[in-house]
């Protein structure tokens, strides 16, 4: 058996080696004669899975090591009746930090404190229902909206839009990017969005880009409805727009959900579905090809000091979000067609970033309460 393995998927060639005889290439030049002779196809979202890729190509498995899966033809794929999975959830818990840690870094940027403050998560899925523990456990008032899930749920907390924008000092986009009825999400952030949010509030878009007018967004910041800005996708991608970085308080080029642990969930999904799909034994030792995390522990005295200073000192120590937000505006000096490739660039060369996690935290003079926000956030206490 013949797989064809895009070039970002996390130990694609290590896992699938184990299976059948495995081509990796990169992602963006996976082409149909590279199929021709191919069962298998596993990739990330760079790779436009469609019938101009697979037309009259032997495959009979596409696995995509990504949560979403809008870079598919579903469709095409079950008029050949070709099978194909997705790995929803894996990199969920990646985005809810990578979030924590935006609004760690911009409270200590601009003084002031989280707690107490009113957050709207649109969109409580795999992602928004971890964003919205995390934020609970930081003392903030949390909203939420989703109206799929509201339907087919005796939850009374679920607000209506137009309920939660005009209160929240916060809001955060965790949905995927649907098209059609009953509730389309493309370009849902628009200019009726934003006119209804409450004046001043900070906007967080690490989605997809097209579920933001960014157009709209620009004149929000501009009339001061949106007083700051996170954002990790962009619309287009990877030619992002400049004129919308440059209003961004913190910015990356897609990669809330790249953490080792996120995008290798991923790869163990498709992995998995695939010795399911073609009958094979599971003999990819997993642990083995696991590497030990820069920062295994980490000691900081909570002497005096507030409860949001620490936890913005041991995150940072971990994830530097600020280090993305460089890197993403050194991309953006260059010429339109530098700045496209340099946006995968960013992505595929994206330094390893362990989750929470793998950190013991030894919290000297903490409180049981600080304690207790350390291990809500995912780390380990010694």
């Amino acid at each position: 058996m013949k797989i064809v393995c895009a070039e970002t998927v996390l130990l694609g060639f290590e896992a699938l080696s184990n299976a059948g005889k495995t081509e990796v290439i990169p992602d963006r030049e996976i082409t149909r004669e590279h199929l021709m002779d191919a069962d298998a196809l596993v990739v990330r979202s760079k790779t436009r899975i469609n019938r101009e890729l697979l037309h009259d190509t032997p495959v009979k498995f596409i696995g995509t090591a990504t949560a979403g899966s809008d870079h598919i033809d579903a469709d095409y794929l079950a008029s050949r009746g070709i099978y194909w999975c997705a790995a929803p959830g894996c990199n969920a818990n990646s985005v809810s930090e990578y979030l924590i840690a935006g609004l760690l870094t911009l409270s200590k940027r601009h003084d002031f404190s989280l707690e107490g403050k009113t957050i709207g998560v649109i969109g409580c899925g795999n992602v928004g229902s971890r964003v919205v523990k995390k934020c609970e456990a930081l003392g903030m008032r949390v909203l939420r909206n989703d109206p799929p899930l509201s339907a087919v749920s005796a939850d009374p907390d679920f607000m209506p839009l137009d309920e939660l924008l005009p209160i929240a000092d916060i809001v955060t986009l965790h949905v995927p990017l649907i098209k059609h009825k009953p509730w389309p999400t493309d370009r849902m952030a628009d200019y009726v969005f934003f006119e209804h949010l409450k004046p001043g509030a900070i906007f967080i878009n690490a989605a997809r880009g097209s579920v933001c007018d960014y157009d709209a967004l620009l004149s929000a910041r501009a009339n001061g409805a949106v007083s700051r800005m996170i954002l990790d996708v962009w619309s287009p991608e990877p030619s992002f727009r400049t004129d919308v970085l440059k209003q961004a308080d913190l910015a990356s080029p897609h990669i809330a959900g790249h953490s080792y642990e996120g995008k290798l969930n991923g790869t163990i999904a498709c992995y998995n579905e695939l010795c399911n799909f073609f009958e094979i034994p599971k003999t990819w030792e997993i642990a083995a090809s696991l590497p030990a995390p820069d920062k295994a522990a980490i000691e900081v005295d909570c002497a005096d000091r507030e409860d949001e200073d620490v936890l913005h000192d041991i995150i940072r120590q971990v994830y530097d979000i600020e280090i993305d937000t460089r890197l993403i505006h050194e991309a953006a000096v260059h010429c339109e067609v530098d700045r496209a490739r340099n946006f995968d660039a960013l992505r595929k060369s994206y330094r390893m970033r362990r989750e929470f996690m793998n950190t013991t935290v030894s919290a000297l003079h903490a409180p049981e309460s600080l304690r207790a926000k350390i291990k809500a956030l995912g780390f380990l206490m010694d």
